[in-house]
């Protein structure tokens, strides 16, 4: 006899449903660039049916894909239950751009497809297939909503699909069958629900038990989680100033994307001090302080911060689902025009937030939703939302320094997307890979039709860091290396944007 199955959204992943309107859509995603010729069939096209049945294979890795959101009656809190229902044709989608399939082209249809709402109805993700791409290469563009997955969650999954040599194919004759638990009835959701609020304060009672036996080091821990939390909501309740990009945004983006060479971020740090992400934030202060004052936007006068998700996902964690991040507030010097005085104070910042117990704040409201107060953290969110505590998420996501194979084609770039928010125009999401840094900007369409503007800003300011560092101009690639498939391991794309604007 089967067993009914369901498993309860913890208080962080409930937000982003909670937060989530036909307006600022909560899904995270990537568009990800492919050796065309390992995934074409005899008759030109690519091989649909092989890249279908490769994803049946990998989805008995991670369930959640095949689950669908329900609620818990009276509460309306949500719950994961197996899809009896799922087809994986509803999730799997294939296009082909019309000629000449340059980089603007795609960057316009990932803009569309990353416009549109998740089917709460359905598992929460899409797959589309991009062909007709110049150069032979074939695209994937992922959408989950981030109630599923965060972003280093989603690295750690691509090892459903993904393999490390390009003859780690697995066998794609007979993917395993997806038998779905049954669901529970709503009086079993609503039973479950009544007895684990009864069970609160037994949970507190063992707590406090615990406490007992070691006072000290418990005290100096709720200290602790206490002042965190007086850091979190101080920083979630000061609003940011207000600039062009934190209008009402609109449901239409816009999409776009440069690449670096890891290494040449890491002889900047090396030369100038600071961490890799400090380089990073240190070349987006510099790109937005060049791109407001061209919108006329004296930034010498403004309090300027970005919100940074911090992973806190242990190694037992590596291949869970769910949000597993916490975020920290800093502010970024777009007054400073000199960019290596610029990295100091952009590493002077960052090492007081590590000092500081913000994160720690955070966590310990979610886990005190997780507790007891199923909204507070929602509750929350929405309320640092209202009072605009940043202008920008900057996220940075590490992922594997080696090439990764799809079907035996190599993956060759990735570009990854951060949500907006309803007052947030635009995001600013990295991801490392294969010793390239790639860019992904994701923008409300209406507010930013300048945004390729902020992209070569970028890319400026990374030079303008590297001259400061006196390393020189970063070369120029030759033929061989811009083409891609030839290119030796180790060897990304110099910093450089595309022609193309989004």
């Amino acid at each position: 006899m089967a067993y009914s199955h369901y498993e309860r959204l913890t208080a962080l992943d409930a937000t982003f449903l909670e937060v989530e309107d036909h307006n600022a859509h909560m899904h995270v995603g990537a568009v990800a660039l492919f050796d065309g010729a390992p995934l074409t069939a005899p008759d030109g096209n690519t091989d649909l049916d092989r890249v279908r049945r490769m994803v049946e294979v990998g989805l008995h890795r991670v369930p959640r894909y095949q689950q669908r959101l329900t609620r818990i009656p009276v509460f309306g809190y949500p719950v994961w239950v197996d899809d009896e229902h799922f087809n994986i044709n509803y999730h799997l989608r294939h296009v082909r751009l019309p000629a000449p399939g340059d980089e603007r082209l795609l960057k316009r249809l990932a803009g569309r497809i990353l416009s549109q709402q998740l089917d709460r109805g359905k598992p929460l993700w899409e797959l589309w297939v991009v062909d007709g791409i110049e150069g032979d290469q074939v695209a994937l563009i992922t959408k989950a909503h981030h109630c599923m997955i965060d972003g280093v969650g989603s690295v750690e999954l691509t090892g459903a699909l993904m393999r490390a040599q390009p003859e780690l194919e697995r066998q794609l004759d007979n993917p395993p069958r997806w038998i779905p638990r049954p669901a529970p009835s709503s009086s079993d959701l609503l039973l479950g629900e009544l007895l684990r609020r009864a069970g609160e304060p037994l949970a507190a009672l063992g707590a406090a038990r615990r406490a007992a036996s070691d006072p000290g080091g418990t005290l100096a821990a709720i200290g602790d989680a206490i002042m965190g939390v007086g850091e979190a909501v101080g920083a979630g309740l000061r609003p940011a100033s207000p600039t062009p990009l934190n209008t009402e945004i609109g449901p239409h983006r816009r999409f776009d994307w440069l690449a670096m060479r890891l290494e040449d971020l890491k002889q900047v740090k090396n030369q100038l001090g600071g961490t890799l992400n400090d380089v990073v934030l240190a070349v987006v202060s510099g790109a937005l302080r060049r791109f407001l004052r061209a919108r006329g936007l004296r930034v010498e006068d403004i309090d300027f911060r970005a919100m940074i998700p911090v992973n806190i996902r242990s190694d037992r964690q590596r291949e869970s689902l769910g949000n597993q991040i916490s975020m920290m507030v800093a502010r970024l010097p777009l007054d400073e025009a000199d960019p290596r005085r610029r990295l100091q104070r952009v590493s002077e910042a960052t090492r007081e937030l590590k000092g500081s117990r913000q994160a720690l704040g955070v966590k310990t409201l979610e886990d005190i939703s997780d507790w007891t107060l199923t909204t507070l953290f929602s509750a929350f969110a929405r309320l640092s939302a209202r009072s605009r505590p940043y202008n920008v998420v900057v996220t940075n996501v590490p992922g594997p320094q080696f090439p990764t194979y799809f079907l035996g084609a190599q993956m060759r770039s990735v570009y990854p997307l951060v949500p907006l928010n309803k007052n947030q125009a635009l995001g600013i999401a990295l991801f490392s890979y294969n010793d390239g840094l790639y860019w992904g900007l994701n923008a409300d369409w209406d507010a930013l039709p300048d945004l390729h503007d902020l992209v070569e800003a970028i890319d400026g300011e990374f030079g303008r860091l590297r001259e400061a560092a006196r390393l020189g101009p970063i070369a120029v690639m030759g033929a061989e290396e811009k083409r891609g498939p030839k290119r030796a391991r180790g060897r990304a794309p110099r910093a450089k944007s595309s022609r193309h604007a989004s």
